[in-house]
């Protein structure tokens, strides 16, 4: 094994094999080496929808969906939005009979576009706008997270103008430290979320909630973080949760009824990852939260979940062109590959964001060579522009090949730039009904659309000047 090598990643003894674990179950390479996805080949579709490209097993995200509502039955489980959403994907989500989870007054109108019921739509966010609040109000959506107290007094008001009720939950802290990257550990007390468990601001918040004339008070919503592999920090926030749902039944002598313990389930992205799967999830979970429900005295609660990579993850990857091979001499004497590919972080940003972990194979043939250690590296102007730090592949890789990046999908079309006019990639999804767009491509036009000419002139011959 390479010294520079990450200690779970050692050389395959066959560098063209594809992870069952991994990567969809759509996928698989053709006679001649080639990877298919869903019945289409990799140069078919670059072909045909160009590179970088995004791509969903459609039948992969509806079964995914499906799974969780079985695995589930009896909670209320929303798609987490924020993950990747088109209208396409609300659809399929609508048809899956799930809720949607918005966080964003634009993700909102995404939803709303796509004929999404909006009873089954709830939003959160951490600085929702009177713009953002008024139009879930106008919807009217299903429930509004309350995430500050002066969310509490926006929500009121406006509900109060249009002579509306609206069902809210509170984010709560419960104070728990989720096994992933601090960015997206989102339950420990020192960070921007909800309001804290620990500090008694959370029962403050459920009380001045209970208290507004055109709130209807549900219930609580907790985050614990994103990545998660085991059901530990989940249960340990239930319980949490659920004291303090029997602290306001204390003080109020009124139950609430509602607890969504949101999302945030881990994916497989290398072989160093173990998801637990939907089932494995629920059959962690129902029972310690039954049991402190019992022990805290409180009647049935509805319990609700978000999962959003879960669902999109693992049935999406991406697909790149080599444009650069540059062998790097390392200190240790060994030489790592570096594969310049035509995306990179403007794509991709999770890896320079999170030191978020990817594979790669090729994907326009098998290799004939040895393995080879590497590094897929973007075209950006940054070191950091890396889109997956260590990964072996066929020393024969050279220019012109396609290389493919499972689960690239999840958060990575949500979380796109267009650093250095880079212009994002079309989201295409394969599937029973063939391969369709669901994004377009961006292009160099829409990005001048958005720059004013400085030498653009109006009828009033005043130059540069936005009408």
């Amino acid at each position: 094994m390479d010294s520079s090598a990450p200690a779970w990643l050692t050389p395959p003894a066959d560098v063209n094999a594809l992870d069952p674990a991994i990567w969809p179950a759509s996928v698989h390479r053709d006679g001649a080496g080639e990877l298919v996805i869903a019945g289409h080949t990799a140069t078919e579709l670059v072909t045909q929808f160009g590179s970088p490209l995004y791509l969903i097993d459609e039948d992969d995200f509806r079964a995914r969906a499906r799974g969780f509502a079985t695995a589930f039955a009896g909670w209320h489980v929303a798609y987490a939005g924020k993950a990747f959403l088109s209208r396409h994907v609300a659809r399929w989500v609508d048809e899956a009979g799930l809720g949607l989870d918005v966080c964003s007054g634009n993700e909102l109108a995404v939803a709303l576009a796509a004929g999404f019921p909006p009873a089954r739509i709830t939003l959160h966010g951490n600085n929702k706008s009177l713009t953002e609040l008024a139009a879930a109000i106008e919807a009217p959506v299903g429930q509004i997270v309350v995430d500050c107290g002066e969310e509490i007094d926006r929500i009121e008001a406006l509900a109060a103008a249009r002579h509306q009720t609206v069902n809210v939950l509170v984010r709560v802290t419960p104070g728990v430290e989720a096994n992933t990257h601090e960015y997206i550990a989102t339950a420990v007390e020192d960070q921007k979320f909800g309001f804290s468990i620990h500090s008694g601001r959370a029962l403050e918040a459920l009380l001045r909630c209970h208290g507004e004339p055109h709130m209807n008070l549900t219930g609580i919503h907790l985050h614990i973080g994103s990545q998660v592999f085991d059901t530990q920090a989940y249960a340990l926030a239930a319980k949490r949760a659920i004291d303090l749902l029997a602290a306001f039944r204390d003080a109020t002598g009124v139950e609430l009824t509602t607890l969504n313990l949101g999302g945030g389930f881990g994916i497989a992205y290398t072989a160093a990852d173990d998801p637990l799967g939907a089932d494995r999830q629920a059959a962690g979970l129902a029972p310690v939260i039954e049991a402190n429900r019992l022990a805290a005295g409180l009647g049935p609660l509805t319990l609700a979940i978000e999962p959003g990579r879960a669902i999109c993850g693992p049935g999406s990857l991406a697909l790149y062109t080599v444009g650069v091979v540059k062998p790097i001499e390392l200190d240790d004497g060994t030489t790592r590959t570096y594969v310049a590919v035509d995306g990179g972080m403007s794509d991709n940003p999770r890896t320079a964001l999170y030191h978020a972990e990817y594979t790669a194979v090729l994907a326009n043939r098998s290799s004939t060579s040895t393995p080879a250690l590497a590094r897929v590296v973007g075209k950006h102007c940054e070191s950091g522009d890396i889109l997956v730090h260590d990964v072996y592949l066929g020393a024969d890789v050279r220019p012109g090949d396609l290389v493919a990046v499972p689960g690239a999908l999840a958060y990575a079309r949500s979380l796109a730039s267009n650093y250095n006019h880079a212009t994002k990639p079309a989201v295409v999804a394969v599937g029973e009904r063939g391969a369709h767009l669901v994004l377009r491509r961006e292009t160099l036009a829409d990005l001048l659309a958005l720059d004013v000419d400085p030498g653009a002139r109006d009828d009033r011959g005043t130059a540069g000047k936005e009408g």
